[in-house]
């Protein structure tokens, strides 16, 4: 792809969630959310395969389908109020076809099936931009709207996306899908709390974006797309097994690590709020969640030869880039928790 054209459209993908998240005004959002979906595609189908086609076609139509909704209740809401945002008088019904839509583009259940087939289609540096930078714009709206939206559809598409997020990864050997079914637990996670306490959605958005860009990072420096290709890291890379056990346990939300900062916060505030039952069902998830991730851990880590290679080793990686930030974000990942009270704070 010209080089000219690359930086376009990056450059389009880095501006569409931006504008959705300055904007109030709800045509705005819709073109921010539209210039992110737009751009992604040409990076979706740059390898021609008929994977990549499929995926590419996959995610235009979901989320097409979902902008067209958005676009619905937008224009309705302008008819009824005349103005070009969402207010208390706002029909319950436009809030509500607003929420789903929002969650087709999130990917939260029971819209999720889309996910991780697209994100098994596409290479690596793809799908990081579709899990972590994709999902910010839809979550913007949300934040912004929260208060109007209907609190038992909000948290029924929660516990749903924990619980796919959880049962999905258990039978997955592609590391793209597990990363896929991780998203639509972390989303679930979220959207949990956004009606009691919309600040912690975002400290558990930052958090999984902490989390997720290493984690790809490591699999893009070896090009793991399975567990078998990850349990060769021990004789090629050993320090990045390493961070690559401590990134996976992180993820799965195992204290004392960076990962059970949100999940802490959250359940604490659940509990504040008398949801006994919603908090209870989201930690036995979260167990779910930590056996994939424990898994995939075993298979790099403990099922070993007894004799390594020497000759196949290297200490680092030839990219200069990876040396420099993996490691940071590494760090990032696993010990910002004795940090967490200045952060609630």
């Amino acid at each position: 792809m010209n080089p000219i054209t690359i930086i376009i459209i990056y450059f389009t993908i880095l501006m569409g969630p931006l504008i959705t998240m300055a904007s109030t005004n709800l045509m705005l959002m819709w073109v921010g959310l539209e210039m992110s979906l737009l751009a992604i595609i040409p990076l979706l189908i740059n390898k021609k395969n008929p994977r990549s086609i499929e995926a590419a076609t996959k995610y235009f139509i979901t989320q097409a389908t979902a902008s067209m909704m958005i676009l619905l209740a937008m224009i309705l809401n302008y008819k009824q109020l005349g103005m070009w945002t969402f207010q208390q008088q706002t029909n319950n019904m436009l809030l509500n076809i607003m929420l789903i839509s929002l969650s087709m583009k999130l990917g939260l259940a029971p819209f999720h099936y889309w996910l991780p087939e697209v994100t098994q289609g596409i290479p690596l540096h793809i799908g990081l931009i579709l899990l972590t930078w994709q999902k910010i714009a839809p979550l913007s709206i949300m934040f912004q709207i929260y208060h109007l939206l209907n609190p038992t559809l909000v948290l029924i598409l929660a516990i749903s996306s924990i619980f796919m997020g959880a049962w999905g990864g258990l039978n997955q050997t592609q590391t793209r899908k597990i990363m896929a079914y991780s998203s639509i637990a972390h989303m679930g996670w979220m959207v949990a709390i956004l009606p009691y306490n919309p600040n912690l959605t975002l400290l558990n958005l930052i958090i999984y974006i902490i989390l997720t860009i290493p984690m790809f990072m490591t699999l893009m420096m070896n090009t793991s797309t399975t567990i078998n290709s990850m349990s060769l890291l021990w004789n090629k890379t050993p320090m990045i097994l390493t961070m690559t056990s401590l990134l996976l346990l992180s993820l799965g939300g195992l204290p004392p690590l960076t990962g059970f900062l949100p999940k802490w916060t959250i359940i604490t505030e659940l509990l504040k709020n008398n949801c006994l039952i919603m908090a209870t069902l989201m930690a036995m998830m979260a167990l779910l969640n930590l056996f994939f991730y424990t898994r995939l851990i075993y298979s790099t880590s403990l099922t070993m030869f007894p004799t390594n290679n020497n000759s196949k080793m290297t200490s680092h990686h030839s990219n200069p880039k990876y040396n420099l930030i993996l490691p940071s974000l590494t760090i990032l990942s696993t010990l910002t928790l004795p940090l967490s009270p200045q952060l609630i704070l």
